[in-house]
């Protein structure tokens, strides 16, 4: 099974599970289709980390390749654009994955149809509804999936509990961004919850659960997964001030614009001089903060060592958990996979 190989079966599983919904959106009324169009949209782009992730866990541990499992691990995919739709409305975001966020187009077929009332707030609950529909779908593809009952039954709570730390991980990220204290702890603190565990922890123990592994061989992926997801996180933050739109799907600077209040950004407050904390006072988070501002707060982040610290803390965290992987009981073909999807998650440059 080869990594392109996974994904094209991920994606096949996914569209099929889409696909047997379309008609039961459709009978109810053809005005649902935009719905459906959104979410098409938003699951053609995508690395799949997540179902790739449970999948060779779900191999290193013994289990079998066989469509179900491939089938319950893109249901990962699901929860991922429930937690983007609703993640873009709560930033404001105007794109994702080089295309309008999904509250931007239901804002814009409001805005071209001319109907009455405000075009925003009809997009961001229209994408508020669709997120929410699509959390209930990844469940429900689960428990679909054709696996047995007790591998479904043995993830299921791993399952649950990855579902309620993405939200709480969700709602720490609010936190600091309304308190902007700029707390390199707290930042890493909602890099855990809101990225490490739910993209790469957790998806593992998911599939290393359903083939029967034990508690401790649990244990022994996190020492892996939670800082391969911290460097995945952290190289994401880096993208996201620095990285080419063409590549990020996202405006440059965006992050910038939105006010994240990244590990990034923490340790450019921790370095910084009363100069270069009151520049980033006064242009983080300002919505139309043009290319020049940008530059100014990159220079900034270069210049209190920020980016060159956060360089450092991926390196630290990727040479964890490529220490981990090296030993854990796993198979020799999982074993390499990882290793792949290691290189893949933390070698990303600007």
């Amino acid at each position: 099974m080869t990594p392109s190989r996974v994904r094209k079966e991920v994606d096949e599983a996914l569209y099929a599970f889409v696909d047997r919904q379309r008609p039961v959106l459709l009978s109810i009324t053809e005005d649902l289709a935009p719905m459906l169009g959104a979410l098409d949209s938003l699951l053609s782009g995508g690395k799949r980390l997540r179902p790739a992730f449970c999948y060779w866990s779900w191999r290193g541990a013994g289990g079998a390749d066989c469509p179900e499992i491939l089938a319950a691990a893109a249901s990962l995919e699901l929860l991922q654009a429930s937690a983007l739709i609703h993640d873009d409305v709560m930033d404001g975001s105007d794109t994702r994955r080089g295309q309008p966020s999904a509250h931007r187009k239901f804002e814009a077929m409001h805005h071209a149809e001319g109907w009455p009332g405000g075009s925003e707030a009809f997009g961001t609950g229209a994408a508020i509804l669709l997120g929410d529909l699509v959390l209930s779908w990844c469940g429900e593809m689960f428990d679909t999936s054709g696996l047995p009952q007790e591998a479904l039954s043995a993830g299921r709570p791993i399952y649950d509990i990855m579902r309620t730390e993405v939200m709480c991980g969700q709602y720490l990220d609010m936190l600091e961004q309304a308190r902007g204290t700029g707390d390199v702890e707290s930042a890493l603190r909602v890099v855990k919850y809101k990225s490490a565990k739910y993209t790469i922890e957790r998806p593992l123990h998911l599939g290393a659960a359903m083939a029967g592994a034990s508690k401790e061989d649990l244990e022994a992926l996190s020492s892996y997964g939670l800082p391969l997801g911290a460097a995945f996180q952290l190289r994401d933050d880096v993208l996201g001030v620095f990285g080419d739109p063409a590549e990020t799907g996202k405006p440059a600077g965006d992050d910038l614009r939105e006010g994240k209040r990244t590990a990034l950004i923490a340790l450019a407050y921790q370095e910084a001089d009363a100069a270069q904390r009151e520049a980033l006072d006064k242009h983080l988070g300002d919505p139309d903060l043009d290319l020049e501002g940008v530059k100014k707060l990159r220079a900034i982040l270069v210049d209190t060592k920020a980016l060159e610290s956060c360089e450092t803390l991926i390196e630290n965290f990727a040479s964890q958990a490529y220490t981990a992987l090296g030993e854990i009981q796993i198979t020799d073909e999982a074993r390499a996979a990882l290793t792949d999807l290691t290189v893949a998650a933390t070698a990303r440059r600007v």
